[in-house]
């Protein structure tokens, strides 16, 4: 097929997608036109064979159970004249419903005149069983001739009997036909289907064979793209100077992991950390200097900090936070003094300190049950409270907090 070698790759992939798309439009109405007819077919069986079959038995059952069981009963004083009246009266109410509803289904044309006429014999079956009812006391039903009304059961029952017969050969025969357009119907389904697919994968082997021929540049360029999206997405969650994560980071961290937290029902904590009179630094030693005092904090931050679930992040200045899941309170506090103590061991001069004549770092800390937390803001409220403390009582140490009730 030259023409797809002509297109370009973008024309090819749409001529793809209209081919298949096509194909699978086609194959879903040939499948929904094919499973209605099977619907119908069944439905026509179902509601033109078997409900009138089973209503028709109904009949007879009534007719040849019910009734003849109560005048037997009757005649036997098994049960009362009450018992008896109640009895006929709700087998004939049942018997004109049940025909009613046969006679409104679907008839042809040359079914409705033995229809009628087996109609008559019911009315007139019931016409006289309503006359023995309704001359009960005149004739008791205990006087009535058991044989006589056996006779006019037997000929009702012929009647309806030679309907039945009829409606069954019917269901044989609608089973046959339905059968033959199932069988007609699958073998249209699988003519038409064969053809479409051999198409599709015809034509689908012929583009993919055109597409493979270009495989080597597409993949050199994707190499060159993916490389090109890691350096795009780690500068976007990484801070330039410190190598650090960067505040965007820390806002989609922060989430995931107070969520997974809360969901293992686990210790969060978080450290809001501040480089002491760090504006004194660099008024003293310069904005360079300061740069690299950033670096040796960072890094002194992750030398200290191991595990692959520990996060920091700068989040602006010479401010950093940390994020620790499961960590206790002791855990955070013994962490975050080893923090202190690893930036004082760095020796960074700062003779304009008030603390120290190195570089110090205070640090609030948070530690408590994530299930605990109402307000997904509270870690940070009170980091930043137990920071100031920390400031207000001299600096070059930690404060820690578990008690959220406070913020």
């Amino acid at each position: 097929m030259k023409f797809l070698e002509e297109l370009s790759l973008k024309n090819k992939l749409y001529f793809l997608f209209i081919l298949i798309t096509t194909a699978f439009i086609t194959v879903s109405i040939i499948t929904t036109i094919n499973i209605s007819n099977m619907k119908k077919k069944l439905d026509s069986l179902y509601f033109g064979s078997l409900v009138p079959v089973t209503e028709l038995n109904k009949i007879l059952q009534i007719y040849s159970n019910d009734l003849t069981s109560t005048v037997y009963k009757v005649k036997s004083s098994q049960i009362n004249k009450f018992q008896a009246t109640n009895s006929i009266d709700n087998s004939l109410k049942d018997i004109d419903a049940i025909w009613y509803k046969y006679e409104h289904h679907f008839k042809r044309d040359y079914e409705l005149e033995y229809v009628e006429y087996v109609s008559t014999e019911i009315k007139d079956m019931n016409k006289y069983i309503k006359t023995i009812h309704n001359n009960y006391n005149k004739i008791p039903l205990n006087n009535i001739s058991l044989e006589e009304l056996k006779k006019k059961i037997f000929n009702i029952n012929s009647v309806i009997q030679k309907l039945l017969h009829y409606e069954i050969e019917m269901a044989r025969y609608e089973r046959i036909h339905f059968l033959n357009i199932y069988d007609n119907l699958l073998f249209t389904i699988i003519i038409g289907l064969s053809f479409i697919i051999s198409t599709v994968l015809f034509i689908s082997y012929s583009i993919f064979n055109t597409i493979h021929k270009n495989q080597t540049d597409l993949e050199d360029t994707s190499e060159k793209l993916t490389q090109a999206n890691k350096d795009l997405e780690r500068a976007s969650y990484t801070d330039s100077l410190t190598n650090l994560y960067n505040r965007r980071y820390f806002n989609n961290i922060y989430s995931i992991e107070l969520k997974r937290a809360k969901r293992d029902n686990s210790f969060i904590t978080f450290m809001m950390l501040d480089i002491d009179y760090f504006k004194q630094y660099n008024d003293t030693y310069g904005h360079l200097q300061g740069d690299e005092a950033l670096k040796i904090v960072a890094n002194t931050l992750k030398e200290t900090l191991h595990r692959p679930s520990d996060f920091v992040f700068r989040l602006g200045g010479e401010e950093f936070g940390i994020i620790l899941t499961k960590t206790d309170e002791f855990n955070s506090a013994k962490i975050a003094l080893n923090i202190c103590n690893a930036i004082k061991s760095k020796k960074i001069e700062h003779k304009n300190s008030k603390v120290n004549n190195f570089l110090t770092i205070s640090i609030g800390v948070v530690c408590c049950n994530a299930r605990n937390l109402y307000d997904d803001k509270i870690l940070l409220t009170l980091a930043d409270d137990m920071l100031y403390e920390a400031k207000d009582n001299g600096r070059d140490k930690y404060v820690i907090t578990s008690n959220i009730k406070q913020a």
